[in-house]
């Protein structure tokens, strides 16, 4: 039985076998059919052309592949400099200020936006080319040449700009001749003197070197002189760029050796008009009205201590204002010595109201005592409120006695009076002229507002003079 299965599953194979070997044949020919239907459809739907987004990412791969192979990168190893082992590359530096950003006094730094050019040689992307033009390529292919390690000496923070791809440029010539530029935001430090500070005029740099090549390797050096730094128009608020200037010299690391060093200096002076309105005048107006004291009677207490006060505490604000806004320096400024200098007329305003009122007091207490007051009445009271003096607050009673003693006795004291007064004045004569005049104001104190109302103006007319011509 098991062989008569066997036969006949033979049987079948035999018959089948020619009837799959004709299907077999017969489907490449199909499935070349179905694709010339699909390719005559696709050019009758698009007007005869062929779609091109189907082959969009094979086109770009097989032109980067053209672009590698005409350059012959995977020939070379660009990890090594263009003529490794013999002399030094020259790399010419050529630099487009865009904007001058910002400037802060109180980290001492700056921030520039520019456009960094480099150029120099590497026969090793040179290329054949009848019509001898360039190529320009994007930062794909730099990641796979060399290109020089300039960076930005002393430099805070740095960035390349990305949007909306990254702000890098290469472009090849057929003699090997290669242009890279890239554009770069940089903050950088700037060691700033504020000596003279607000009419100052600070130096910043920006430096250019190479981090690994030394000079025995790499040439840094500025591509067209003078003319390699360009700027466009630039407007500060606070100041005014009066040069842009390029210059080179070399740097020295221990350890690793001289580098050439490019640097870009520009000059900042500053504007004053700022610091007028906001600290010059506002300080001119204070010391000024505290002169106004010397105009108001000296017997009215309240009005000038607190004109007193409020321009004492309003120089104590300004110059808290100023101090915040600038960074701590160990030394004076020239806005400092302003402010404090007019903060000493303020305060001495205030001394010379002290002085006058002492001198009051101790006058009317020697007026009191002459005048036989009782020593049971003190001056001090009728002025403590008011600061006024009262006569109808003495007690006139002892002066009755004055007034009933005989023409006599009267002529007597008189006599006697006009002597000591004779002999006080031999006295006062014999004594130095300041100690005399001295006296004579202390007992006169309405003559200190006199005098202080013509010193006053003066001292600090004089003492503007001399400041505005030494810093100015």
């Amino acid at each position: 039985m098991r062989v008569v299965l066997l036969a006949f599953r033979l049987m079948c194979l035999a018959w089948l076998w020619p009837v799959t070997q004709l299907n077999s044949s017969n489907f490449p020919v199909k499935r070349r059919h179905k694709e010339t239907y699909l390719d005559e459809n696709t050019k009758q739907k698009h007007g005869g052309r062929v779609d091109l987004k189907m082959k969009k990412l094979d086109s770009t791969k097989s032109l980067l592949i053209k672009s590698e192979q005409l350059l012959r990168i995977e020939d070379h190893d660009f990890a090594m400099r263009p003529g490794f082992g013999g002399s030094a590359i020259p790399v010419g530096i050529d630099v487009q200020v865009e904007s001058v950003d910002s400037i802060s006094e109180v980290n001492m730094d700056f921030t520039m936006t520019l456009y960094l050019r480099h150029y120099w040689q590497d026969d090793r992307l040179a290329f054949p080319s009848s019509s001898n033009k360039s190529r320009t390529f994007d930062s794909r292919l730099v990641k796979k040449i060399w290109v020089p390690d300039v960076f930005f000496v002393h430099s805070k923070r740095s960035f390349i700009h990305d949007t909306t791809m990254e702000n890098i440029m290469l472009r090849v010539f057929p003699d090997g001749n290669i242009l890279y530029s890239v554009r770069i935001t940089v903050t950088a430090l700037c060691s700033m003197d504020f000596s003279s500070f607000p009419l100052d005029t600070q130096n910043c740099s920006l430096e250019l070197e190479s981090y690994a090549y030394n000079e025995n390797d790499l040439m840094l050096y500025w591509k067209n002189g003078n003319d390699s730094l360009r700027t466009d128009e630039i407007v500060l608020s606070q100041f005014f760029i009066e040069d842009f200037q390029p210059s080179f010299g070399l740097a020295f690391y221990s350890s690793t050796g001289w580098y050439n060093r490019l640097y870009i200096n520009f000059i900042l002076r500053r504007h004053i008009f700022f610091f007028m309105l906001q600290t010059y005048f506002p300080t001119m107006l204070m010391v000024m009205l505290s002169w106004v004291s010397f105009w108001i009677d000296r017997r009215a207490v309240p009005a000038r201590v607190s004109l007193g006060i409020t321009t004492v505490l309003t120089m104590s604000t300004i110059i808290t204002g100023v101090s915040a806004s600038m960074p701590q320096v160990s030394y004076v400024k020239a806005v400092d010595i302003y402010l404090w200098a007019s903060f000493l007329f303020v305060f001495l305003s205030v001394i010379e109201y002290a002085a006058v009122n002492y001198f009051t007091t101790v006058e009317e207490m020697k007026k009191l005592k002459k005048a036989k007051i009782p020593a049971s009445y003190n001056a001090t009271q009728a002025m403590a409120f008011d600061g006024c003096f009262h006569d109808n607050e003495i007690d006139l009673t002892s002066f009755t006695e004055m007034s009933s003693m005989p023409n006599t006795e009267r002529n007597t004291q008189t006599r006697n009076s006009t002597a000591s007064v004779t002999t006080e004045g031999t006295r006062l004569r014999r004594k130095h002229p300041m100690i005399q005049n001295l006296s004579f104001i202390m007992s006169n104190s309405y003559m200190i507002d006199s005098y202080s109302r013509v010193i006053f103006p003066l001292a600090y007319l004089l003492f503007n003079v001399i400041y505005w011509s030494m810093y100015a």
